[in-house]
């Protein structure tokens, strides 16, 4: 590709991002300096190379799959944050107040909003959860809440319904056990614990020992896979305000793949994770219509993935711009 095509093949995809409008040979000739014969022509040698495609409404062209690849690996740089969106994200990240896995979920809120795409955090929690307290609430017709926290304030609840010969006092006495042997274990061990050390002695205490182990048993099971992964998205929504999504089928095709964990959980695989990583299209696992941008962190004990979704024609000098800065911000040696 020459400096012209290139220049030409630059101007296509931008102008496409912005507009989502086929480009004509007409507007192009003024911002290139070219008669609309020589437009014609460096445009259809793209479309013969395959950058660039006709679009079925109207003559004009749009980027193709691979013209936003070439754009993205040669012609695109990544635009730097403005002051105030810099101060806005830095006042997150600084707040000692915030646990790290508040602050990222509140920083892909502020991400969605200044790219009106979609935001997606898979984080692995720190392993150095351990159990700070379990807490037995009685509800109604015999059921209870079991809820677990841990040193981290991660906080995770599950409910049960007791069996009629089983009283709430002695779910609550061996919550009473478990709080005073317990305590300070990591999350990983404490099931192993509660077999070995809790078992026995509620064995001797308590006449259906089995059933309120087994309830305990299940709650920390529970609780260590989820306390161990997390999920948050920000506004699914946004995507679908693209006008690539003005078909019902469409919207209906894309919802369904949100509210798919497996696809969602593939989002969290990233070649290089010490770099913004770019997937357009067939070369991300969850939508080929779609372009997936991300970053992965690794600050206190914590990591994961951050990403943003959005339409193949995406702003990517700001995304990637975005995300190197948020990637800088969390991957920091203390």
């Amino acid at each position: 590709m020459n400096e012209r095509q290139s220049k030409l093949l630059r101007e296509i995809v931008e102008s496409y991002i912005k507009t989502a409008k086929p480009i004509g040979s007409k507007s192009l000739c003024k911002k290139l300096g070219c008669s609309s014969a020589t437009i014609r022509n460096e445009m259809a040698h793209l479309e013969e190379l395959g950058y660039i495609e006709k679009n079925h409404i109207s003559s004009g062209r749009i980027p193709s799959e691979m013209g936003y690849k070439y754009y993205v690996a040669n012609l695109m740089k990544p635009k730097e944050l403005s002051e105030k969106d810099a101060r806005a994200l830095q006042t997150i990240f600084r707040n000692q107040e915030l646990a790290l896995s508040d602050a990222i979920e509140a920083v892909i809120e502020i991400i969605s909003e200044m790219t009106n795409y979609t935001s997606v955090v898979l984080g692995k929690n720190s392993k150095e959860n351990s159990l700070q307290q379990v807490n037995i609430i009685p509800l109604q017709n015999n059921k209870l809440v079991a809820v677990v926290v841990t040193n981290q304030g991660v906080v995770q609840n599950k409910q049960f319904t007791l069996p009629i010969n089983i009283s709430i006092q002695e779910v609550v006495k061996t919550s009473e056990i478990i709080n005073k042997m317990l305590i300070g274990t990591p999350i990983e061990e404490v099931s192993q614990r509660l077999e070995f050390e809790i078992k026995p002695i509620i064995a001797e205490k308590i006449e259906a020992y089995e059933t309120i182990y087994t309830i305990f048993s299940k709650t920390f099971n529970d609780f260590a896979s989820k306390a161990s992964e997390s999920v948050h998205m920000s506004k699914k929504n946004y995507l679908l305000e693209e006008p690539e999504y003005n078909d019902v089928d469409e919207i209906r095709k894309i919802m369904t793949k949100f509210e798919d964990q497996n696809l969602i959980d593939k989002i969290d695989s990233t070649e290089n994770k010490d770099a913004v990583n770019i997937y357009i299209g067939n070369e991300n696992e969850f939508d080929e219509n779609v372009t997936v941008i991300k970053t992965t962190y690794k600050k206190n004990g914590s990591e994961g993935t951050i990403a943003i979704i959005g339409p193949k024609r995406m702003e990517y000098d700001r995304v990637v711009g975005l995300l190197s800065f948020i990637n800088k911000e969390l991957n920091e040696e203390e």
